[in-house]
């Protein structure tokens, strides 16, 4: 390798060193930018009715914040009263749980009570892992203040790229070539709309599991309808592990009334789950982005690995994003226009020997083949006739060079064709009937 090719590896290597260590960064300003889209339909439609666009922005973020605000008052004031119940009430269950193993362990026979698990050993084996569990929770609630400077961060880029997105834009653009900036507008305005149509079919979703949700969960008897539901809907937001999460919370609250109630709960949101999949989903989403449930899938788990919780809320758009670029980019521009000059001259010359034979096939035939000549003969005939060019020249070539010149680029760019002028007999190009 030469110098400047080692230069333009290293550099490469390091800009990708660089782009790892701010990775959070590019996440939160990838999330700026989906509520940025989502939110510019809205400051559109309000611009068609007279609303200048930075008093549309900001109505938009006021309304956004609003409706975050009540939903943290609406869910977090009764999960913490019902979590400090849950953690009085974990300890009650669980000595019932051994006082009816010890009466089951006297009521067996000798033999079969060591079949009863041992509930000391068994509570042994689970205080490490309630420990980190805890441990786990705690820490969690200790990096608010991580979360709320970036949910500040998030929502100021937000502001800004509503109030005047078109800087922003050409700014992207100008890092583009010039021969490839119409098309790079053109699938920058191919994300935008998908990203759209995702945020629709997903606040669709969201809206109609929390309407079911609530009344199954009010059927039930269920505590805390309000904010189960509404985390059931948050959650549709994560295809395939959100359903799952929020099934966690009702079903644990149900435990503290009855068992039967609990079970009730998870059946009730596993058919929830079936509704969504094999109608929601098909209907609303099919109509507005389409995603393959595998590739959805491995995309969750591969971004969780890599970016943690906020790569996998983020992991739809991800895929939206680059299922455009590698439609759009790789195989659009890049592998449909490659071509081969070698295959193309072999797939001419295949296709020239296709037709000499199926000329040369008539022509064979014995004297007892029938006078009636049929219809595709003379189909045949013509190929034979435009596989074999005459060998003379035409006896007056075109007085204009540039004639000339159109002339013999016709009939190279056509091999096996003459000039139809000549071969019609007439300057016109139309052929006399012969007697």
């Amino acid at each position: 390798m030469k110098l400047g090719q080692w230069i333009g590896l290293l550099a490469l290597i390091a800009a990708i060193y660089i782009l790892w260590s701010i990775q959070q960064l590019l996440l939160l300003m990838f999330v700026g930018i989906v509520f940025a889209t989502a939110l510019n339909r809205l400051v559109r439609w309000m611009g068609k009715h007279g609303v200048p666009r930075g008093a549309a922005s900001i109505f938009s973020i006021v309304g956004l914040l609003l409706i975050m605000t009540l939903f943290v008052a609406i869910i977090v004031p009764p999960f913490l009263d019902q979590f400090q119940l849950l953690t009085e009430l974990v300890p009650q269950g669980l000595n019932q749980l051994r006082l009816g193993l010890d009466w089951l362990t006297e009521r067996l026979p000798g033999g079969a009570s060591e079949l009863v698990p041992n509930f000391n050993e068994l509570f042994n084996q689970l205080q490490p892992f309630v420990s980190g569990l805890a441990n786990n929770f705690f820490r969690a609630f200790s990096g608010f203040f991580n979360v709320g400077i970036s949910f500040l961060f998030v929502l100021m880029l937000t502001i800004m790229l509503l109030i005047n997105p078109h800087p922003y834009r050409q700014g992207f653009l100008r890092l583009v070539p010039s021969f490839y900036r119409r098309r790079a507008d053109e699938i920058l305005t191919l994300c935008e709309e998908d990203l759209v149509g995702w945020i629709i079919g997903t606040l669709i979703n969201m809206v109609v599991i929390a309407i079911v949700s609530g009344i199954v969960l009010h059927i039930l008897g269920v505590k805390l309808v309000l904010a189960n539901a509404l985390v059931a809907g948050l959650m549709e937001a994560i295809p395939n592990l959100g359903p799952v999460l929020s099934t966690i919370a009702p079903v644990a609250i149900a435990l503290i009334d009855s068992p039967v109630k609990a079970l009730g709960v998870l059946i009730a949101y596993v058919l929830i789950q079936q509704l969504e999949q094999f109608l929601l989903v098909p209907v609303v989403m099919g109509q507005q982005v389409s995603l393959l449930p595998a590739v959805t899938l491995l995309a969750q788990f591969a971004f969780a690995s890599f970016f943690g919780f906020l790569g996998l809320f983020l992991a739809i758009p991800l895929v939206i994003i680059v299922r455009i670029l590698l439609r759009e980019v790789v195989i659009r521009d890049v592998l449909d226009q490659w071509t081969n000059p070698e295959f193309e001259h072999r797939e001419q010359e295949s296709h020239l020997l296709e037709n000499q034979e199926g000329a040369i096939a008539p022509a064979a035939c014995s004297s007892g083949c029938s006078t009636h000549t049929p219809p595709h003969s003379a189909t045949a005939a013509e190929s034979l006739d435009a596989t074999h060019p005459p060998k003379n020249p035409p006896k007056n070539p075109p007085k204009n060079p540039a004639d000339a010149i159109a002339e013999t680029s016709y009939i190279a760019g056509n091999p096996g064709r003459s000039d139809p002028s000549a071969e019609s007999g007439s300057p016109d190009g139309s052929s006399e009937q012969s007697n």
